[in-house]
């Protein structure tokens, strides 16, 4: 029996694939029907696009409105212990609904996707990038993990570092307290529900590095802050963070 050309079959099998197992784009409802389309469709994807506001150039805090970017109020009167921070893009619309998916149900081929995007989004940030040594994900303490299954911020970094071929320390920073969800505080809470929450347990790993945290939302800033100050303590030379979004 003639089958035709390879890629005629190809698209044979991907159409008996989507009629004898529907898949359906978790976002907008839509058939998922083009090759490579997997969670949510590619339209829905193509809807999350980079923050490109005016922002604090040491926390990253986006401003409203038009302008220049400036030093917010909170750096000019402290400085935070990382170096700088560069979220992706707002917490809000596709961005935030698949950051839910990818987080909340496990839908782990997301990481590929956001992290991809976080990339294209901050690859020209020179400041974050130069002389980078190493990612190192926030971590979650064992009992979410094992609600989970899985550290959303590691998928997020193994991507972010498959992309740009930095190493990834996953078992560097260690999450000791398992403190209360960030999300169920009001925002002056949060600084110190996480208060000496992490722990660094291979100093060595870091010591005298320039280290790239990684993470997937910023809110107020104080688990990036937290990790960022014990990464320090324990000897690392400059700490900077990357989130996918920040609400």
């Amino acid at each position: 029996m003639k089958t035709g050309s390879p890629a005629r079959l190809a698209r044979l099998v991907r159409l008996a694939e989507v009629v004898i197992f529907p898949s359906f784009c978790r976002t907008c409802g839509k058939l998922l029907e083009r090759p490579g389309e997997r969670v949510i469709c590619r339209d829905c994807l193509d809807e999350i696009v980079p923050c490109l506001a005016p922002h604090c150039p040491s926390c990253g805090r986006f401003f409203e409105g038009t302008g220049e970017s400036h030093l917010c109020g909170s750096c000019l009167d402290a400085a935070p212990p990382f170096a700088l921070h560069r979220s992706a893009g707002r917490y809000g619309g596709r961005l935030k609904e698949a950051i839910l998916l990818l987080k909340y149900r496990g839908f782990r081929p997301l990481g590929r996707e956001l992290a991809a995007f976080a990339h294209r989004a901050l690859e020209r940030e020179e400041g974050l990038w130069w002389n980078v040594e190493c990612l190192v994900p926030v971590p979650l303490h064992r009992r979410r993990y094992r609600e989970r299954g899985f550290n959303q911020a590691g998928l997020l970094a193994r991507e972010v570092g498959r992309l740009t071929g930095l190493p990834v320390e996953r078992r560097v920073l260690k999450k000791v307290q398992a403190t209360a969800a960030q999300t169920s505080l009001e925002r002056g809470e949060r600084r110190e529900n996480v208060r000496g929450a992490f722990s660094v347990v291979r100093p060595e790993r870091i010591r005298g590095k320039t280290v790239l945290l990684v993470d997937d939302v910023y809110t107020t800033g104080a688990t990036v802050r937290e990790c960022a100050g014990a990464l320090r303590k324990a000897g690392a030379g400059e700490v900077r963070a990357l989130t996918l979004a920040q609400a």
